[in-house]
């Protein structure tokens, strides 16, 4: 019986952050990544946003594993979520496995997970799949991508790559065994498309780390250097540095620490004796002997560099002479949050060093040159871009054309879409649900929560809460309402409208109770009638609760 092949994102597609790809072949179901995208100011109380998995939870009993192509969080972030609802085996590379470990622990409500640690050409059965891993470079050490064989031919997932022949870990990305798959021939390549729109090459990682052993060489202070804490290899670029010049290095920040020691315990970091010390240590040592690795490189409001940017670090206070390197580059959404930290470092004397003044960061992933190479190793039949925004899978396709691959054979996917690939042809067929959930502390909720619109409203026009009290006999107000808002009007505002708005309610209840007097419908009326006043002088919506009692 010959069936079709069905690739459905569910994330990761149209956006950066939260990947996840669904691929069902005859009845089995294998799932790539499972990532976590973090909020932007307009999701007020949001901690993460993850996957919407009805399709997964709906054909539960098809789905065979879940494969992880590196630990980065927008990768396997969202994996203490999935697998609530999917009890399945997690297969991904070693360091990958001991990040998701360290995930895991913040989750002690999770019954027991199975996660293999796999390593390149290491084959696994998962129904009528056979899965391999291939070694790529990425901004992380063990990054890989994966070679999926089914009934209708061989799958290459590049996962996020660069091709850096000047890896920190001694490991590029095995160009060779690419150029094997060509040969065999390639019926779909899914590949990497966040820099597609930027020409040439990606800068290798050893660039970086030639330019942070500047300023750690040079720094007249203490050096501190925020990153995120996956960045394993800048990392050990750090560590290396600061003992060739004297200096030792604490970290902060959480995941920072956790990192780093699972890190050093499977070998991915290497340090000397009595190099790495605690911050509580550094208070002994002179500033110039110093480096002081921090989480916060996006501006997150709770991190240590944030905190420390605002003066509110229990532990660290900026000096003058100090040295702050933002080793990152914003993630589209977090450059004000950025800027912030950067102005208030500013603000308490620190020289600050970030990607726009200095090269202290490079991206972990392929630009157009690169890209070009591997379409042109592989030779797809099918091409379909992965991970980015539309603008950057648009550009990947037109990168796939000019490269040979015929027109009709490139997909472009929207999160949901369901492509259905035959042998010789395949469209888009049909649509799934594949929106986001937005996770808060323990709670889940879905995009169209009321809860996360009141939010908003909140955090755009304020509350205005009306206390009423009122006569039974009567059916009329007892005595004149007061008004308690938040966030919405200046005093002399509200004394400004007041009278308008008791006329209102009075009016309100009054009809309301014309017949029969029913508190539910005098509440609704008083607060519509009262938005709308409001909307109408002031152009704004506050949220208004009316709180009737009796006399």
């Amino acid at each position: 019986m010959d069936y079709s092949l069905k690739i459905i994102p569910l994330g990761g597609l149209g956006e950066i952050g939260k990947n996840m790809m669904a691929i069902d072949y005859a009845g089995d179901i294998i799932v790539i990544d499972s990532g976590v995208m973090f909020p932007d100011e307009g999701l007020p109380g949001i901690d993460l946003i993850i996957q919407d998995i009805t399709y997964l939870k709906e054909n539960k009993d098809r789905v065979k594993g879940i494969l992880i192509t590196h630990g980065h969080e927008d990768h396997t972030g969202a994996l203490p979520f999935t697998l609530r609802e999917l009890n399945v085996p997690v297969y991904a590379p070693p360091l990958a496995k001991g990040l998701i470990e360290v995930k895991l622990r913040e989750h002690r409500d999770l019954g027991d997970v199975n996660i293999y640690a796999i390593e390149p050409d290491q084959p696994i059965n998962l129904g009528c799949f056979e899965v391999s891993f291939f070694r790529v470079t990425h901004s992380i050490p063990d990054a890989m991508g994966l070679a999926i064989r089914t009934p209708l031919g061989l799958i290459v997932h590049t996962g996020d790559f660069k091709i850096d022949h000047t890896p920190v870990d001694g490991r590029p990305t095995d160009l060779t065994k690419l150029a094997a798959f060509g040969d065999e021939g390639v019926f779909l390549l899914l590949s990497d498309s966040t820099y597609a729109n930027v020409p040439g090459y990606t800068p290798s990682e050893k660039i970086v780390g030639q330019a942070l052993e500047q300023v750690i060489a040079n720094a007249e202070g203490r050096v501190m250097i925020a990153t995120f804490a996956s960045l394993i290899s800048r990392i050990q670029e750090i560590l290396v540095s600061a003992d060739r010049h004297n200096r030792k290095v604490a970290f902060v920040g959480r995941s920072m620490v956790a990192n780093v020691n699972m890190a050093l315990k499977m070998g991915y970091l290497t340090s000397q004796d009595g190099l790495i010390i605690t911050l509580k240590e550094t208070e002994n040592i002179p500033g110039n002997r110093v480096v002081i690795v921090t989480t916060g490189s996006q501006g997150e409001p709770t991190s240590a560099l944030v905190r420390i940017s605002n003066g509110m670090h229990r532990d660290i206070i900026i000096s003058a002479g100090d040295t702050v390197v933002i080793s990152a580059s914003p993630i589209p959404g977090n450059e004000t949050f950025v800027s912030k930290t950067i102005d208030n470092l500013l603000r308490q004397g620190a020289n600050v060093l970030y990607d726009k003044i200095a090269l202290v960061h490079v991206h972990g992933h392929a630009s157009q040159e690169e890209l070009k190479l591997v379409l042109r190793l592989v030779r797809p039949y099918f091409f379909v871009p992965v991970h980015g925004e539309h603008r950057h899978l648009k550009a990947h396709a037109a990168l796939a054309y000019s490269v040979g691959v015929q027109p009709e054979n490139i997909f472009i996917l929207e999160n949901g879409d369901v492509l259905e690939l035959a042998k010789d042809s395949g469209g888009i067929v049909d649509e799934v649900i594949a929106g986001a959930m937005y996770v808060d502390g323990k709670r889940i909720y879905a995009m169209d929560s009321a809860l996360l619109k009141d939010r908003k409203a909140l955090s755009r026009d304020g509350i205005l809460v009306i206390m009423i009290t009122r006569d039974p006999k009567t059916n009329t107000i007892k005595e004149e309402p007061k008004f308690v808002s938040k966030g919405f009007l200046e005093e002399q505002e509200e004394i400004t409208l007041k009278k308008e708005m008791c006329d209102i309610i009075a009016k309100s209840l009054e009809e309301s109770s014309s017949q029969r007097y029913d508190k539910d419908i005098a509440t609704k009326n008083i607060r519509e009638r009262v938005s709308g006043f409001i909307n109408q002088r002031t152009r704004r919506r506050p949220i208004i609760i009316p709180v009737i009692s009796e006399a």
